[in-house]
């Protein structure tokens, strides 16, 4: 069976004013703290920077089993937002601030880089995402999944969507985030690569332009990691829900073991154009869960809850083998029926007319759902 593992993106916001504070530098000064070994050896924990000092970072440990990867989201938010009340602050699963910020860069010769070389889209980047690594064999797998999973991708932006605010105004987006994510000149959906030479020339080709520092910076909306045997699938908001990004990974996992298995057989990959990928990815971002998707075997408008179905039914079989069939039985009807996080921003929304309450409400589910 595949592991699969999560990376979530969380905003640091004040206790009270829900505005985004600059607190990651002293928030991992106190993980560092008590984390620290007496040996002397490097502290052992999941966070990191993150290009914003508004916002922290933890991966999770490879696993297995959904019930694991749950349990381990949870303690690193509840980790997170404990290290975070030491200084007067609070962690929200939010993918955008939806009071006005003014972000900080990160200090370090990467960040300061990256904002000499992009200006406003750097400086005004302030987004929270949620990344899934899966396990494969190989480049040559890897790339084979990249070039089948490509249709499917924008479902997984809808499910997730959780930014309908930005700078204090109601954006009329599901997932705002995906729109200013994709100002990046790397990011968004790619052409069918057909082997993982053709994947490492192209990466190499992009770095080599000087538009990018490295290939860190090869931001498609999924790629083969740098640094672990995995696909890692980048196109979530960050997920209010602690159970959100549970259901996506096991999705993803079935996605990647479906894909793997078309390649094994000979099925080609769907001759659909980036330029088409592009306008579903558009729409998930606008509609999330509330509005048309484009279904992802026809790319015409359908109801999102029709592409929904249409993802489970391509990835059942694999779900099944996997044992997470029932777990996405009962949370994909219960997600369409309560809403995402954009929906439920947009309800905290309408009974308080606050953004502040909003937030608090976020911050205050993040670490108890």
């Amino acid at each position: 069976m595949r592991s699969v593992g999560v990376e979530e993106e969380l905003l640091l916001v004040d206790t009270h004013s829900g505005v985004p504070r600059a607190v990651s530098t002293s928030i991992l000064a106190a993980a560092d703290r008590r984390a620290g070994r007496a040996d002397g050896t490097p502290p052992d924990h999941p966070f990191e920077a993150e290009l914003q000092r508004e916002q922290l970072e933890f991966a999770t440990d490879p696993a297995t089993e959904m019930g694991q990867l749950l349990e381990e989201i949870r303690h690193c938010r509840g980790e997170a937002a404990r290290h975070a009340g030491e200084v007067d602050a609070v962690v929200a699963a939010l993918a955008t601030s939806p009071l006005p910020a003014e972000p900080s860069l990160t200090a370090g010769s990467r960040y300061r880089w990256m904002g000499e070389q992009f200006g406003i889209t750097a400086q005004e980047q302030l987004t929270c995402g949620c990344h899934v690594h899966v396990s494969v064999d190989s480049d040559e797998e890897g790339v084979a999944v990249l070039d089948r999973m490509r249709p499917w991708l924008p479902v997984l932006t809808a499910i997730s969507a959780n930014s309908p605010f930005w700078q204090g105004q109601d954006t009329e987006y599901a997932s705002y985030r995906s729109r200013v994510w994709n100002r990046w000149p790397s990011a968004g959906p790619v052409d069918v690569f057909g082997s993982a030479d053709r994947y490492h020339e192209q990466v190499d080709a992009m770095v080599k332009t000087g538009v990018l520092r490295d290939e860190g910076m090869i931001y498609f909306d999924a790629r083969l990691s740098a640094t672990y045997p995995t696909v890692e699938i980048r196109v979530a908001d960050v997920c209010l829900d602690a159970s959100t990004p549970v259901l996506l990974a096991a999705l993803a996992r079935a996605l990647v073991d479906t894909s793997a298995r078309a390649w094994q057989d000979g099925t080609p990959p769907p001759r659909i154009g980036t330029g088409l990928l592009r306008l579903a990815s558009w729409r998930a971002g606008r509609s999330g869960l509330d509005g048309p998707l484009l279904h992802p075997e026809t790319m015409g408008e359908t109801p999102a809850e029709d592409a929904v179905h249409a993802l489970y039914r391509h990835v059942r079989e694999s779900l099944t083998d996997n044992g997470d069939d029932d777990l996405v039985r009962e949370a994909l009807p219960r997600l369409l029926h309560e809403g995402n996080g954009a929906h439920v921003q947009r309800r905290l929304y309408d009974e308080t007319k606050d953004l502040a309450q909003v937030v608090r409400g976020c911050a205050q589910r993040t670490t108890s759902s």
